[in-house]
């Protein structure tokens, strides 16, 4: 992607006026999209996106800059605007020998770039009929399809220089039913670290059919109760839910600030024993699995919490520094325009001993949680809304009827904390976004069936 001894020069510019630590970014991502609603193709994108941002570090403080110009020209111009915004100051420069190389390629059997667009559209249009096909309450389908190359290179004043190739593709179809209690939505997706090759082993046809039923099913839900209930969460589902509500608490950014409820508390005991949580960028083909990060330190796993006991935070590798440790593999970034940040990768509870049957046996009356969807969070205290897509009533130890969206209201620790029975059929759930000071960066998440003996549901039954 780029010369080395390009970097190497760009470096020196950025310490030349004394800094402690230099980075340079480069990125080249070529992205594809399609876009299916109403029986028609609404839109049929192509993208290229390339460009290199610069990072200095003096003392505490840290200065920023990007630029689409790769030449040696632009991309020093950039190094002495980062250095001048960490206000470095004093004589002299740094020699960089980037000699620590590391490499990282994601191989995809068939790059989406050779496809033919057709047979994209034919993935659509497969879809579409599909979720047609559930009968005609199914008025409205629309379908997506995307893929991307992303190439790296970091390369820094440690002598670190890492190049990183990426492809993913992804898929999703949404549908709306409309039926006498008005209208219902179903969403099906995928997405993998991998090529075209990905729809070798997966059928949009049976991912739309799943979207189909789900909005028709939806039909015939009564409203969703109200109160404090006990709620049993479905494999891969509920990973959303202590991603967001206890997974950002656990990045060392947070808790510097203050602004995490795991603060200060290593070593004690912060949810049920039989929860441990882990963070693993090394999950192959997942949509958070990346080798390397945004900083070019290798992904590793994670365990953050172990039988209940919090054993450590996420880093990237200013806070790592800052602390005396070493990273975590947790430094990402949305693009060459953003700095890097702790962020997660694909974050999960892990497998427990219990049949998830026995745990609906056990269970007389409650709400199944067959699909969360978004929700918001406060990160300092933990608590959280959610809201339900997919779920159903509980009643006598048997999943009955279906039930209309609501809300489920917690808290995040208080939730890890009074889990009494975890499944044995660890899933992940669907491929993410995840959003933190305004970059968004894909993720995964993952959990088995679970069940937490109260949460507060806001649905709208008398």
């Amino acid at each position: 992607m780029i010369d080395h001894d390009l970097l190497r020069r760009t470096l020196e510019v950025a310490l030349g006026r004394g800094g402690d630590f230099a980075e340079v970014f480069v990125e080249d991502v070529r992205t594809s999209s399609a876009g299916f609603d109403d029986g028609r193709i609404e839109e049929l994108v192509t993208g290229r996106d390339r460009g290199a941002g610069i990072r200095v570090v003096v003392g505490g403080g840290t200065g920023f800059a990007h630029t689409a110009d790769l030449t040696d020209t632009g991309l020093a111009e950039a190094a002495r605007v980062a250095a001048a915004a960490a206000r470095g100051a004093g004589p002299g420069g740094r020699t960089v020998g980037l000699d620590r190389s590391r490499r990282s390629d994601t191989v995809a059997v068939l790059d989406p770039a050779d496809v033919p667009k057709a047979r994209k559209v034919a993935l659509l249009q497969r879809a579409d009929a599909a979720a047609r096909a559930a009968g005609p309450a199914v008025v409205q389908v629309s379908a997506r399809y995307g893929d991307a190359r992303r190439r790296t290179v970091v390369a820094n004043s440690d002598g670190v220089v890492a190049e990183s190739d990426r492809v993913t593709t992804s898929f999703s179809v949404g549908v709306v039913a409309r039926g006498d209690t008005g209208l219902q939505t179903g969403r099906e997706s995928l997405g993998r670290v991998a090529g075209f090759e990905l729809f070798d082993d997966h059928d949009v046809a049976e991912l739309a059919e799943r979207a189909a039923a789900r909005a028709v099913r939806k039909l015939a839900a009564r409203p969703a109760p109200s109160g404090s209930l006990p709620v049993v969460i479905a494999s891969g589902s509920g990973g959303i839910l202590f991603h967001e509500a206890c997974g950002h608490g656990l990045e060392a950014d947070l808790v510097a600030k203050g602004a995490s409820v795991f603060a200060g508390r290593l070593g004690q005991q912060v949810a049920s024993p039989l929860v441990t949580v882990v963070d693993d960028g090394t999950m192959t083909g997942e949509w958070g699995y990346l080798p390397l990060d945004d900083e070019g330190r290798p992904a590793a796993r994670n365990v953050l919490i172990d039988g209940g006991v919090l054993t450590d935070y996420l880093y990237d590798l200013v806070r790592a520094r800052q602390a005396g440790r070493a990273g975590t593999g947790n430094g990402r970034r949305q693009s060459y325009r953003h700095l890097p940040m702790v962020r997660m990768t694909n974050t999960y509870i892990t497998a427990g001993t219990t049949d998830p049957a026995d745990i609906v046996a056990d269970t007389d009356h409650g709400v199944y949680v067959a699909q969360l969807g978004g929700g918001q969070v406060d990160t300092a205290s933990g608590d959280f809304v959610f809201g339900m897509t997919e779920a159903y009533l509980i009643e006598g130890g048997r999943i009955t009827e279906p039930i209309r969206d609501g809300n489920l209201i917690g808290n995040g620790p208080n939730a890890l904390a009074a889990i009494d029975a975890v499944g044995n059929d660890f899933a992940m759930g669907s491929p993410g976004t995840c959003g933190k000071d305004g970059q968004g960066v894909p993720v995964g998440t993952g959990t088995p069936t679970l069940r937490v003996p109260a949460l507060t549901v806001g649905g709208t039954a008398a």
